[in-house]
């Protein structure tokens, strides 16, 4: 299986184990695309409390993980008691070291948010040790992070952003942040939308929201 320090590259199957391998995919796919109530009640004692770390991943780390990013950073500014940190990556490397899409840049000024200074990375393994939470923006880049020996070994770090969403109790796509590099203006600003809508649910879970 090639493997380096970041995630997981695709298992070959050799010919004799499709039917069994294609299984095991429908169910992993069966049990993402349900609803999952769980991490609300997890996170009160599990990610909670003033030093937590949190990171956003999305595929490339220049759309919506850096949007995510920059709204919990903004929304969290000044909550008594907490100190905890908000960062991005992505599970793919093809962006690093780049500034996030201007057309992000853009939406997140047009709603009042800053970003600066973003360089795209790919998460590491290893990093998950120090990370208290890491939040996936879709299914794909969820499924991509449980492959990680790390997060194999600590699932509860693992969550999705729109299970916080009102909307991603409908299972299915619903719990996608939609990727918007393929659109224009108008995608990036629902992507934020959603993202604003979600981080609402998870920031008053982490005690990281005026709300909560």
């Amino acid at each position: 299986m090639g493997a380096s320090n970041g995630i997981l590259c695709k298992e070959k199957v050799s010919e004799s184990e499709p039917r069994r391998r294609s299984d095991r995919i429908r169910i992993y796919d069966e049990m993402m695309l349900q609803p999952d109530t769980r991490y609300l009640s997890q996170l009160s004692f599990q990610a909670t409390g003033p030093g937590i770390t949190v990171c956003f991943v999305c595929a490339g780390n220049i759309c919506r993980s850096p949007m995510a990013e920059a709204v919990a950073r903004a929304r969290s500014v000044g909550v008594p008691g907490f100190t905890g940190r908000f960062e991005s990556a992505g599970t793919g490397g093809w962006h690093q070291g780049s500034d996030a899409d201007p057309r992000a840049r853009a939406a997140l000024a047009k709603a009042g948010y800053s970003l600066v200074g973003h360089r795209a990375r790919r998460y590491q393994d290893e990093w998950t040790g120090a990370i208290s939470l890491v939040v996936a923006l879709d299914v794909e880049n969820h499924r991509d992070l449980a492959s990680l020996p790390s997060l194999r070994r600590d699932p509860e770090k693992l969550v999705l952003l729109r299970s916080f969403s009102p909307a991603g109790a409908a299972g299915g796509k619903a719990l996608d942040v939609p990727d918007p590099y393929l659109g224009g203006p108008a995608e990036f600003e629902a992507s934020l939308r959603i993202i604003e809508e979600s981080l609402q649910g998870l920031l008053g879970a982490l005690g990281a929201s005026p709300r909560a």
